[in-house]
């Protein structure tokens, strides 16, 4: 008789959260190997639904089984690439760099192309020339403040990706 195989899980740590895709609220239990010691890097080995979720029963959806491959890839960036105009390399840059390129770029782009108001004359404080996405991974509170930051700019082209 062969010897039992020991389950990838039986050695874990096991967090509860909620899956971030689609704001149903399906709750998962995250099973992370390696202890809480300085030097050790723990690592996910496996994502399911929570059985005892009155809200999803143990299931998920195809967007919610594949939350580990989200969580745990190698081909997953993890830090900033910029391509100058006219170059055909990418290269990393720092967080701070990235997001001063990004506000500068639109604030530019604002003050150059901001509607104050229409041809009626009726303020519109808006700019036609922004566009936002929403991604699914991206939770209420996010969306809550992206929001506000759309409406602050007067961007009006949005577009979200939620009901896919």
């Amino acid at each position: 008789m062969a010897a039992a195989r020991e389950l990838k899980i039986s050695r874990t740590t096991q967090t509860s959260s909620v899956c971030p895709y689609c704001a149903v609220g399906c709750s998962v239990v995250i099973h992370t190997l390696g202890d809480k010691a300085r030097n050790v890097q723990p690592t996910v080995v496996h994502i399911e639904g929570d059985p005892d979720s009155p809200i999803n029963r143990g299931t998920l959806c195809s967007k919610g089984i594949s939350l580990k491959e989200f969580v745990v890839n190698e081909r997953r960036l993890t830090k900033p690439l910029y391509r100058a105009p006219g170059s055909a390399e990418w290269k990393a840059i720092s967080w701070d760099e990235a997001i001063d390129k990004a506000a500068r770029r639109i604030k530019d782009t604002r003050d150059r192309t901001f509607q104050e108001k229409d041809g009626q004359g009726r303020t519109v404080n808006r700019t036609a020339s922004i566009a936002m996405i929403g991604g699914c991974t991206d939770t209420n509170e996010i969306n809550y403040l992206l929001s506000k930051f759309r409406f602050g700019l007067g961007i009006i082209s949005y577009e979200n990706q939620s009901r896919l």
